[in-house]
């Protein structure tokens, strides 16, 4: 769940994320099973995002010590088989963060999954502060078109809280936690991933647009926008699955339906 995977050359790295929402028991397990490496930036003449696979959205990269919070809202889709599935499972989560991107020694995040599963739809609410296990929220239910707001906040860098309102249902839920791996408050992150179970991406759902609005990162001195977050955007065997834009208030991710990309050999277009 937590950690970006590179795309090095036609070389794309493996990693493990979140699992899919089946019974609890087991998704925790599979939480547990993490692996980090940052998204790589692909260079050719032609400027591009940053492309991994399993991560799209926004991250702010300040020093160590800057973001004490980040939040966000967004609309829940409803999650669709990708292309050429019409059965099985295919999921998405949607989450906030800080830390996870450049900073490796712990990640405060909260989000939501979205899976389809043989046909019917279900919703997740979890809360993490890596590399401890991975927890789900009880108390809160999603419907598609509900509005949510993710929040975490750092309150020292062994201590912080995970909330999930939904504002439609008026459900919240918070989280206080506590670790001994200590925040670095370098990263901000709004993102949607496709994520790992049994050693392998899921299929990533189609959920057609994710916007995060209000996207806000507090730091020492007040907030800040996304305008001038790296974006990222997700390239599984050349193929672009997400589009990406910032701006000063909110992100979107728009999920691209067989976008094939120039072949690429150590992050040159060829």
């Amino acid at each position: 769940m937590v950690y970006a995977i590179p795309l090095i050359g036609n070389l794309l790295l493996a990693s493990a994320t979140f699992a899919v929402p089946t019974n609890l028991a087991g998704r925790q397990q599979r939480r547990r099973e993490h692996h980090r490496s940052r998204p790589k930036t692909l260079t050719s003449e032609i400027p591009r995002p940053e492309y991994s696979e399993n991560w799209a959205g926004g991250v702010l990269n300040s020093p160590a010590g800057t973001y004490k919070a980040v939040t966000a809202t967004f609309v829940v889709p409803t999650p669709k088989y990708p292309s050429g599935q019409t059965r099985g499972n295919a999921s998405a989560s949607a989450w906030v963060g800080i830390d996870g991107d450049t900073c490796e020694a712990a990640i405060l995040q909260t989000g939501v999954d979205f899976t389809v599963d043989n046909g019917v739809v279900s919703y997740d609410a979890w809360y993490e502060w890596f590399p401890d296990s991975t927890d789900d929220f009880t108390g809160i239910t999603f419907k598609a078109g509900d509005t949510v707001k993710l929040t975490v906040t750092a309150m020292a860098t062994t201590s912080g809280t995970a909330v999930i309102e939904n504002l439609t249902n008026g459900k919240t839920v918070t989280k206080t936690i506590t670790s001994n791996n200590a925040l670095c408050g370098q990263d901000a992150e709004w993102i949607v991933e496709d994520y790992e179970e049994n050693g392998g991406l899921v299929p990533f759902a189609n959920f057609d647009a994710i916007e995060f609005s209000g996207a806000m990162a507090t730091n020492q001195t007040g907030s800040v926008g996304p305008g001038s977050a790296t974006v990222i955007d997700i390239n599984q065997n050349n193929i672009v699955l997400t589009s990406t834009t910032t701006n000063t208030s909110s992100i979107n991710i728009t999920y691209v339906i067989n976008e094939a990309v120039a072949p690429m050999v150590d992050g040159i277009a060829i």
